[in-house]
């Protein structure tokens, strides 16, 4: 019985301290998230690989945590401000919706089928967070930011308007986002996985 204590008190506090790192991590790669702009005047979201690492290691409350702190790190660092200036309230529920959404939906995928196989979820997990990030920001958009979206284009010195400029916003980034997080999610979940055995 003190056996299984002191097993769960070990694996929590390894928990705690992997979350805390993917935390730093996070706020780190997506507050210099701005330099990564390139499909429009939006961020690539360069923290969903932590957020993966988080939900493959530590499980869907950390992940899910993660992702609110990206949210919020998204916010605070200004890369949402083009939508800010059209509807702030809406801004941050479909900033921090996709954000916390994006990692609950990497560690509920993750812990459905690491059973069957670990590689697998990890790279299931890496292809849903994207996906679940885009698909919340194209929900959000087309509920708070539909009747603003020629002065949106304006103000992004786009040429569409409508459902198609916010699609426009998210497809470049998306493809990068999941590119990455499928490639390189894997590798590190599987290297930090061997660090960690060995200590």
């Amino acid at each position: 019985m003190n056996n299984r204590k002191t097993n769960s008190n070990i694996m929590s506090t390894k928990t705690l301290a992997i979350g805390a790192i993917l935390t730093a991590l996070v706020i780190v790669l997506q507050g210099v998230g701005v330099i990564t702009a390139f499909f429009g005047p939006f961020a690539t979201a360069t923290a969903i690989i932590p957020i993966v690492i988080g939900a493959a290691m530590c499980g869907p409350l950390v992940s899910t945590w993660l992702g609110l702190v990206f949210g919020v790190v998204v916010l605070v660092t200004g890369q949402a401000n083009l939508f800010l200036t059209f509807s702030s309230v809406g801004t941050v529920i479909t900033v921090i919706a996709k954000g916390a959404g994006c990692g609950l939906a990497a560690g509920l995928v993750y812990k459905l089928l690491e059973k069957s196989n670990k590689l697998v979820a990890v790279i299931a997990a890496a292809a849903i967070c994207p996906l679940v990030n885009t698909g919340i920001f194209l929900a959000g958009s087309a509920i708070f930011f539909l009747e603003s979206a020629a002065e949106i284009a304006a103000a992004a010195e786009k040429s569409a308007t409508g459902m198609e400029l916010f699609w426009m916003m998210a497809t470049g980034n998306f493809i990068l986002e999941i590119t990455s997080s499928v490639i390189l999610s894997p590798v590190f979940v599987r290297v930090l996985n061997l660090s960690l055995n060995k200590k």
